[in-house]
Parts: structure tokens; C-alpha cells; sequence
């Protein structure tokens, strides 16, 4: 795989690493599964520059989780929908996010939503080191340029999963990877807040499986009815209740699995907030659910993971760190969705679809049985 320009040699890495950076930018505006794999990128920078500022640019909403998970000691929020909007609001957007940066003067910044919009920040902020991929993810038009001045692997080498793409500045930076698991503490007075909702639902701590139905893309979400007839599957054969979780925006998602469910089941959707999620999640026996930010919470919360995939190969967005299964239907897909399914968009395809119940409850009960004949492996 051609890389394009190389990355920083030796002597360059160590020239970066010994720059004295007193605050560093991150430029994340993904998704919050984006996020927590970001965590472990600000970790190490944390480690290595314990003096600086680490600020992230992340998508409005996250800003508070961000902060009190102590990912970033500041955060920047960018309305993602805005850049989606009129052309007015785009460049109010833009000009709101970078007069807010430019006024930290950041000595170092780093580009990871390697995007157009996030190039063109990178360009009108201009800090002093600024790290970006070269090639990008997907190839400059002709007239555009990278504006980076130290380059990163576009892919990372530690690895296929997605996670070593977001490491990969530290190599560019000189900093050797000590540990690539993200890894989230829940917060105390979340942690008491997520008890108390568990509690006011007679439901305790690690007697319950998590179960997310919901994800960012439609297409990725498996069938609320098949979801039900895993979650009473597993209640009939291993006693644990389902709590469902998932954001406001996913009620009726949820209400179609509890309308099918022939077992206990407890709705929090759209009753914690994501640092209270991450406690609730700390709290269940195991995550059932999409592959979505959740699942990557659950995994980083030190939770099993039982994660259902379509398009997207576990082996590249998989959990990580934990005792985990993960199903996806055989490929090439047989389509289920001709003439709606958006071929190699992940979020437009509905390959999940095909997983049947059984492949499913199955793997859900092997890891209940693995976890309860090995309560160390947790």
C-alpha cells in the first residue's frame, strides 16, 4: 500500500518530540465511537507532554463527555450539521470554530478527520507543527495540497484495526505506543446516578445484559423483533434481564423491541446522558447491540461485547480489550435491500439484516457461559 510523501524520519521525530508544546489541538468530528478510539491517542500524548494543553474539535454534543471522561482537557464543538447546511451557515461555522481556535494559539495541531473542511482549518490556523496523513484516506483533487508540515502513515502500522489509524501521529511524533486498549473510568457521581436508575427498575448491578438496537445509520441497525427473540432467549437459558440504552432520538427503535418482547425487559433510552451511559454500561454482565458507539463504550468500560456487523469487517471497528464475539453474514452480500442499498457505504447498506437469530443467541450464550466459568476473563 503506497503511503505517498514518507513520514518523518528519526532525527525529525526526535527534533517534533522535543518541541516545546504547551497546547496541542486534535481535530476528531466523527462519531463518539471515533471519539473513544481518539482516547488512547490523547492518553499517550497526555503521558508524553504532561505539561501541555490537549484540546479536542469534536462534534457538537460531545464536548461535556469529552471533558469529564478526561479525554481532552477542553473541548471545541463543531456543528457537523451546520457544514450541512446553507452556505451561510458553513462559513459562519467555520468562521465561529477557527476564531475560537486561532485565540489558544496551539503549537501543535492534528488533523485526524482528514477531511476538506478539516484541511482548510488546519491552513487558516496554522500552528507551528501541524500532522496530517499523506496521501489522505481519500486522494487530493488536483488543485488541493496537504497543509501539514509532519506527515503520519495513512493506515498506522501497529495493525488492521481502525484504532492504529488514529495512533499513527505518535509515530510521526517520535512517541512509542505503550498501549493501544482504550480504557474509560466511570465517572463517581455517574456511577451513582446509573445505580439509582437501575435501582428505581429493581434491576442490579451485573444482572442484566445492555442491549443498544439503535446506531448512527439505519443500515446498521439490526431487526428490533430478532433482538427480542435473542434477549428472551438469553433470559430463558441465563436468568439476565435486558436493559435497552440508546439516546432520545432512538425511543421508537427500542419501543419496537419491547413491543415484541416475550421476557423482562427495562428501557433507559434517552434517560442517561453519555457519562452516564458509560457508568450503566460499566454496571451490565454484557453489551448486546450494533456496531455504534456504545458498543466501543461498552468495550472501554471493561464490559463483554456481543457485536453485530454488516458491511464494516469487525476486524478493522471490532471491541476491543474485552472478551468479545462478533457476527457478521457471509460475503459478498446477497442483497436483502436491491435499490436501496448504497454499494461500499457502510451506513447505507443493510447487510446486518441478514444475521439470523440463532448464529446470534448462540454467540450470546457462549460468552455468558465463558464469563461465568471464567469471571477473571471480565
Amino acid at each position: 500500500m503506497s503511503l505517498g510523501r514518507p513520514t518523518a524520519t528519526h532525527d525529525e521525530n526526535r527534533a517534533v518530540a522535543r518541541t516545546n508544546i504547551q497546547s496541542i489541538l486534535v481535530n476528531q468530528t466523527k462519531f463518539i465511537g471515533d471519539v473513544i478510539l481518539t482516547s488512547v491517542l490523547t492518553r499517550h500524548l497526555r503521558a508524553t507532554y504532561p505539561k501541555a494543553t490537549i484540546a479536542l474539535l469534536c462534534a457538537a454534543g460531545l464536548e461535556r463527555f469529552v471533558v469529564a471522561q478526561g479525554i481532552a482537557d477542553m473541548a471545541i464543538p463543531f456543528g457537523r450539521r451546520r457544514m450541512r447546511g446553507t452556505t451561510y451557515e458553513r462559513v459562519s461555522e467555520l468562521y465561529r470554530v477557527t476564531s475560537t481556535i486561532r485565540r489558544q494559539k496551539f503549537d501543535l495541531t492534528i488533523d485526524l478527520s482528514d477531511s476538506k473542511t478539516s484541511r482548510i482549518l488546519t491552513r487558516l490556523i496554522n500552528a507551528p507543527i501541524r500532522i496530517g496523513f499523506d496521501p489522505p484516506e481519500n486522494p487530493l483533487r488536483f488543485w488541493e495540497t496537504q497543509p501539514a508540515n509532519v506527515f503520519a502513515a495513512t493506515y498506522g502500522h501497529g495493525g488492521e484495526h481502525y484504532l492504529y489509524r488514529y495512533l499513527s501521529p505518535l509515530a510521526a511524533l517520535g512517541i512509542e505506543l505503550a498501549d493501544p486498549v482504550p480504557s474509560l473510568q466511570p465517572i463517581e457521581a455517574c456511577q451513582v446516578e446509573a445505580r439509582e436508575l437501575l435501582a428505581r427498575n429493581n434491576v442490579a448491578k451485573g444482572s442484566f445484559i445492555a442491549v443498544h438496537a439503535g446506531a448512527s445509520f439505519e443500515g446498521r441497525c439490526w431487526q428490533p423483533e430478532r433482538f427480542a427473540s435473542v434477549i428472551g432467549e438469553i433470559y430463558q437459558r441465563s436468568g439476565l434481564t435486558a436493559v435497552i440504552v440508546g439516546g432520545p432520538d432512538e425511543a421508537p427503535i427500542a419501543q419496537k423491541v419491547l413491543d415484541a418482547a416475550t421476557s423482562p425487559v427495562v428501557s433507559l433510552v434517552g434517560k442517561a446522558s453519555l457519562e452516564v451511559l458509560a457508568a450503566l454500561l460499566s454496571e451490565a454482565f454484557m453489551f448486546l447491540g450494533n456496531e455504534s458507539g456504545p458498543m466501543h463504550l461498552a468495550a472501554a468500560v471493561k464490559t463483554p461485547v456481543v457485536g453485530l456487523f454488516g458491511l464494516t469487517s469487525p476486524d478493522i471497528w471490532g471491541p476491543l480489550g474485552v472478551p468479545s464475539r462478533t457476527l457478521r453474514p457471509s460475503m459478498p452480500c446477497q442483497c436483502i435491500a436491491k435499490g436501496i442499498c448504497k454499494e461500499d457505504e457502510t451506513g447505507g447498506v443493510y447487510c446486518v439484516q441478514r444475521l439470523p437469530v440463532a448464529d446470534v443467541a448462540r454467540s450470546a450464550l457462549e460468552l455468558i457461559d465463558v464469563l461465568r466459568r471464567n469471571p477473571i476473563a471480565v
